[in-house]
């Protein structure tokens, strides 16, 4: 019987990997590189062998997808920045047999279909890659398990069903788990005409945005989860939440969904990246 030990919501934005090279970006993240870094740590404390990524730049219009492969490894550039994100090397062990079973009791016993691939050139995206780099997972031997959440014609409450699934699959599988939505609260990218000087890199693009975002992280520290499973679909339309905020949905489906209650711990304070809002947080999980 396996054990969820570990659950955070995490920002994966590009300036956090420029700010740990020499450049005019070194250390501009470095709240947010060293937030990682403690829940790096923390994971390793706690023993966790396999890390349950929930993918905000995984892209998928049909389904959902994990992948399953028992091996990463290859350089990456980000197609949508390579001006910010190129030739970062990466390598991690995969987990097959839990993106199966989360996919087998998604799709048999929950009635939402998840579709778990092995396909070598089926790469990772950087939403899984930042947050297993800066968090040490090569190094202390945690094994990536990346789930698809750029979801575009889903419904939260099947993402919150495939969380269910995430969490039923660890409590069938041996080992200590930990599960990591990666993706922002609103995500509302600076318009194209702004982007004038580097000042858009540590800016909103609306403070409306900004205020709905802290009055969620309001909730979250305390314990309110069942306003904001109410209000979350509005929130994700509305602020643009990054994937419709899909992995949020799917932590909460491993957490309870309205019925968690517990008071999420911030690790890195709210912080504005592009034109988003973007938080370290941590879940804590009932023993």
């Amino acid at each position: 019987m396996g054990n969820l030990v570990f659950a955070a919501k995490v920002a994966h934005v590009p300036t956090m990997y420029l700010s740990e090279q020499e450049g005019p970006f070194k250390g501009c993240r470095q709240s947010a590189v060293d937030g990682h870094r403690a829940m790096g740590k923390r994971m390793k404390d706690l023993g966790v062998d396999t890390v349950i990524v929930l993918d905000t730049h995984w892209l998928v219009n049909n389904a959902y997808h994990i992948n399953g492969n028992a091996h990463f490894k290859g350089v990456f550039t980000s197609n949508e920045f390579p001006h910010l994100l190129a030739d970062m090397p990466y390598e991690h062990e995969g987990n097959p047999e839990m993106s199966d079973l989360i996919a087998k009791i998604a799709t048999e016993e929950k009635g939402v279909t998840v579709r778990s691939h092995h396909i070598a050139s089926l790469e990772l995206e950087y939403g899984t890659l930042i947050p297993m780099w800066l968090m040490g997972a090569k190094e202390y031997g945690f094994k990536v398990v990346s789930v698809a959440c750029l979801c575009t014609v889903h419904d939260h409450m099947e993402s919150a069903k495939v969380g269910e699934a995430i969490r039923e699959a660890i409590r069938r599988m041996d080992g200590n788990f930990a599960i990591v939505a990666s993706g922002s609260l609103s995500h509302a990218i600076h318009p194209n005409t702004t982007l004038k000087t580097m000042d858009h890199f540590f800016t909103i693009s609306n403070e409306f945005y900004k205020q709905v975002d802290l009055r969620a992280l309001d909730l979250w520290k305390e314990g309110r989860f069942k306003e904001f499973t109410d209000m979350l679909p509005l929130y994700a339309k509305t602020c643009h939440g990054e994937g419709l905020m899909h992995d949020t949905a799917m932590l909460l489906g491993a957490l309870g969904w309205d019925k968690y209650d517990r008071g999420v711990e911030i690790v890195t304070p709210y912080f504005e990246a592009a034109g988003t809002g973007q938080v370290n947080a941590v879940f804590p999980v009932a023993a």
